[in-house]
């Protein structure tokens, strides 16, 4: 599999920068349906630790599925998150930063317009990924979620406007790092756009939920690429990992958590089970008793059940008894993109005075 290329990292230089200070990276996320930026520094063993986090629910592709693009209020919406994600960079003194735009952006034919627009109200540069590469990056911050032990692990990561999922080869693999990629996929159908072709109505019923669940199957089912692993996941010996805030909605309700809490869910193994439970508890709710549920909130009380309606086909045709729940994708794997490339450069450095001193 040939990756998309990257394109160069914008670069932000704070004043009076003191050297002593490890540099800050920054990781910015504009999908379908949030906004989301991580700033970081470099850590030990080639991790990170995060200075600060920000999320903010956009709604960026609000209707597009209908009007083919973005509207003049999900744009405003997602500008106001943008300025805000711009001032914390400079406050931090963002030394590297890596900004990228997803489905909405793909889709919308206003798209490239609205990249433009932003880099002249924010002055921040967002790059347009591919499919191809969305699924890299989720894997890549998946990492250390990966049981090593296991066959195959398939990475689902349940975006806005899309749903990308990777099916990565375990067999043979290295303990560490990033393992061969069997075969990824991108099909155009996320939780905002799957709950607008599926409204919800007075009442969530088992009817609509199954009618939502078979419109994925027959996305996902038609893909062949990756049947060379279905002998090892009919035997059971590989994982799901499940990233996207819908799944992670799931893990709250199933921990029956008082507030949602990140060092709680981020890593947990839920069962098939568990997960059919959970969403079973949500159809059984009204959109006011799901938006009540602190795990959820009003803002994902009438996506949450599209999540769960992908996981679900998701499991329906490549089932695993064992599910990892993740907090984490995109914005790791864009740092420890950065941070690795940061690494290599200073190392090429090195060999060429090494080289030099040597003639």
């Amino acid at each position: 599999m040939t990756e998309a290329p990257s394109a160069p990292a914008a670069v932000i230089r704070g004043r009076d920068q003191p050297i002593s200070e490890p540099p800050c990276y920054g990781a910015l996320d504009l999908g379908t349906n949030n906004c989301r930026l991580l700033i970081a520094t470099p850590g030990a063993g080639g991790g990170f630790r995060v200075i600060e986090a920000f999320s903010r629910i956009v709604r960026l592709g609000e209707g597009l599925s209908q009007s083919g693009r973005l509207s003049e209020a999900a744009m405003e919406r997602a500008l106001a998150a943008l300025k805000v994600s711009a001032e914390k960079l400079r406050r931090r003194r963002v030394v590297k930063l890596r900004a990228i735009a997803t489905q909405a952006c793909r889709m919308a034919g206003n798209g490239p317009e609205f990249i433009e627009r932003v880099c002249a109200e924010t002055g921040l540069r967002l790059q347009i990924i591919t499919p191809q590469e969305e699924a890299r990056l989720s894997v890549a911050g998946c990492l250390n979620l990966i049981d090593r032990s296991a066959d195959a692990a398939l990475v689902v990561d349940v975006g806005g406007g899309s749903t990308e999922l990777s099916w990565v080869d375990l067999k043979g693999a290295p303990p560490t790092g990033m393992p061969p990629l069997r075969a990824w996929l991108s099909v155009p159908i996320g939780v905002v756009t799957l709950a607008e072709r599926f409204p919800e109505g007075d009442t969530a019923t088992e009817a609509w939920f199954r009618e939502m669940v078979e419109t994925v199957k027959a996305e996902i089912g038609a893909f062949r690429r990756a049947d060379g692993l279905r002998e090892v996941f009919d035997a059971d010996r590989a994982h799901l990992i499940g990233t996207s805030g819908a799944i992670t909605s799931l893990a709250g309700l199933h921990l029956e958590l008082p507030r949602y809490d990140r060092s709680r869910v981020d890593g947990i193994w839920m069962t098939r089970d568990d997960c059919d439970a959970a969403a079973g508890r949500l159809l059984a709710l009204s959109a006011r008793e799901r938006a009540d549920q602190p795990c959820i909130g009003p803002d994902r009380a009438d996506l949450v059940l599209a999540g769960a309606a992908i996981l679900q086909a998701v499991q329906e045709l490549w089932p695993c008894s064992r599910v990892r729940v993740a907090d984490r994708g995109l914005r790791e794997g864009i740092l420890l993109s950065l941070m690795a490339d940061r690494g290599g450069r200073r190392r090429r450095r090195r060999r060429g005075r090494g080289s030099g001193d040597a003639q």
